[in-house]
């Protein structure tokens, strides 16, 4: 098995995302200072949806600021990882009824507050990479649990 990086399809990628649920937005002000957030999000289709509140993700938004997400997951066991970048436009969902059938999906976040605007992530340009599989990372440690040290 090589060891180099890979580089995944935009397939691959829309696949992947589909199994986690937390990510990254971030974008630039015109001084240069990039901000980054975690979201919770969901898939739809090929483009990323998250619930938030008024706010800096909002403002971004609203001033047609391109954004960059990222989400990843990683097992440090077996030094295997992946993760991807998206980056495109974003809309402040405003039909009632796709805000309605976007309540549906399996957004769920993490704290519960109110979070009343969908945001929805037009990919413009998809890319991701994988660290594959490294045989050999796992350790195990065996403990007696009859051993009394007290």
């Amino acid at each position: 098995m090589s060891e180099e990086l890979q580089r995944l399809d935009p397939a691959v990628c829309l696949t992947l995302l589909q199994q986690v649920a937390v990510g990254r937005i971030a974008w630039a002000q015109d001084d240069g200072t990039v901000t980054v957030l975690p979201v919770n999000f969901v898939m739809d289709g090929e483009t990323v949806v998250f619930a938030t509140a008024p706010g800096a993700k909002l403002e971004a938004v609203r001033g047609g600021r391109p954004l960059t997400f990222e989400a990843d997951d990683l097992e440090p066991a077996l030094r295997t990882a992946w993760s991807i970048l998206i980056t495109g436009h974003a809309d402040i969902v405003t039909d009632p009824s796709e805000t309605e059938r976007l309540r549906k999906l399996p957004l769920t976040p993490w704290i519960h507050s109110p979070k009343d605007s969908f945001v929805r992530l037009t990919p413009r340009h998809i890319s991701g990479r994988r660290i594959p599989l490294h045989p050999g990372g796992v350790t195990t440690e065996h403990i007696n649990p009859t051993n009394d040290s007290t």
